[in-house]
């Protein structure tokens, strides 16, 4: 078939990059310059299957309320009249109960663990070069009660398929020799020994070179307008006065694909969480992590890309609002000059930040709509990096007319 993918950060180029492999003759367009200079630019690094829970779970309503007044808090809610969060949030608060939060963690693992074998397979046949490190990732905290909540999550997820073990203070120091300095302020751990970490926005822009290669063009600087559809199918894609039509089209793009969609009556549950990032450029003696770390506490994450540190995390909803926060954006090198005393910068952290597309229970939306030829690859908060290429895959499956492998909820 022809088919259209709306969207070249991380999700849309592993659509079309499967789906090119599938077959497909493939269009990409995106209001970009290249592919991945948006959300996919400069995330957190993480590829995650250990971070599966979901941001919805028993303990999530009393810590956003405790969060509500601090302007540096790892979850924050800005509170203003937007009826899509109110939606959403109405949403999030159903999702937060014991029983959807485990039925969640399920459907996250299970296509993060599929998404992470393709990766794999995908680096053997491609030879990408992205910083790319299979040190694991290890989950730190710093107050006993989340360490305990975390241990039951942890269990949770080996239950699932997703080796994540509980390590004691003196193994998390062993495993990451950068921390000693913050011992004291540890009380536990989690490693994934077979989690990874890499350059989401360099492996982007190589995936897109290799779909180039393989025949997908490419479509850059053009803004997707509007879908016109007519009994129930698109007929065309408007973009940049100019009209685009295929046999089936890919909505992949993140936080605006609600917007683009509402028009034809699709009210999908994905709301921006604007998440920030700090890139550290590191000197000979720079004493920082090579194993990537998340700081469940501080919903912050650290990962080494070559000489530099990738410092990301945290969630503010406040629309589309693309703005950096100072305060938010110190937060962040406040934690890690607290973790890492020594890390001696070699030059000025780059801030920024990007617009993650979350659904309520941060489970995706990946499959048909109710559009018969338009299909969804959206909604993967945290995870888009994650889930790029199972969720490429999956999709390549199902339009192709195939039964995707993963056990998960696909639409």
């Amino acid at each position: 078939m022809k088919i259209l993918v709306l969207g070249a950060g991380v999700v849309g180029v592993a659509s079309a990059w499967y789906l090119a492999r599938a077959g497909h003759q493939v269009t990409v367009l995106d209001r970009q310059p290249a592919a991945g200079l948006e959300t996919s630019f400069a995330n957190g690094g993480q590829i995650s299957v250990s971070h599966a829970e979901p941001w919805a779970n028993p303990h999530a309503p009393l810590r956003a309320l405790a969060w509500m007044r601090r302007e540096d808090a790892p979850l924050l809610f800005r509170l203003r009249w937007d009826a899509a969060l109110l939606d959403w949030s109405l949403c999030f608060l159903r999702e937060c109960t014991a029983r959807r939060t485990r039925d969640n963690i399920r459907h996250i693992v299970a296509l993060a663990l599929y998404s992470r074998r393709q990766l794999r397979e995908l680096r053997a046949e491609t030879s990408l070069v992205y910083d790319h490190l299979e040190r694991g990732i290890l989950h730190i905290y710093t107050d006993r009660r989340e360490f305990a909540a975390a241990v039951k999550a942890a269990a949770v997820m080996r239950d699932f398929g997703c080796e994540r073990q509980t390590v004691s203070v003196e193994e998390c120091l062993a495993i990451e020799p950068a921390l000693a300095p913050a011992a004291p302020l540890l009380v536990g751990g989690d490693y994934t020994a077979s989690d990874e970490s890499g350059d989401a926005h360099r492996f982007t822009q190589q995936l897109a070179d290799r779909c180039a290669a393989r025949g997908v063009v490419f479509r850059y600087g053009v803004a997707v307008d509007k879908l016109t559809a007519v009994a129930g199918r698109v007929e065309g894609v408007l973009a940049a006065g100019e009209l685009y039509q295929a046999d089936a089209y890919v909505a992949a793009l993140g936080s605006y694909t609600p917007l683009l969609l509402r028009p034809l009556g699709l009210r999908l549950p994905v709301y921006p969480a604007k998440g920030y990032s700090a890139t550290v450029p590191l000197g000979e003696d720079s004493v920082a992590p090579t194993v990537s770390l998340t700081d469940d506490g501080h919903k912050i994450v650290f990962s080494r890309l070559g000489q530099r540190l990738r410092i990301a995390g945290t969630a503010e909803f406040n629309g589309y609002n693309t703005e950096l926060n100072a305060v938010r954006c110190a937060a962040l090198m406040r934690r890690a000059e607290e973790l890492f005393p020594n890390l001696r910068a070699a030059g000025e952290a780059e801030f920024w930040c990007g617009l993650r597309p979350a659904t309520p229970s941060n489970v995706p939306l990946i499959g048909r709509s109710p559009i018969a030829n338009l299909y969804l690859n959206t909604g993967h908060g945290t995870l888009g990096w994650t889930m790029a290429c199972g969720s490429g895959a999956a999709l390549a499956d199902i339009v192709s007319g195939r039964l995707p492998e993963p056990n998960f909820r696909f639409l």
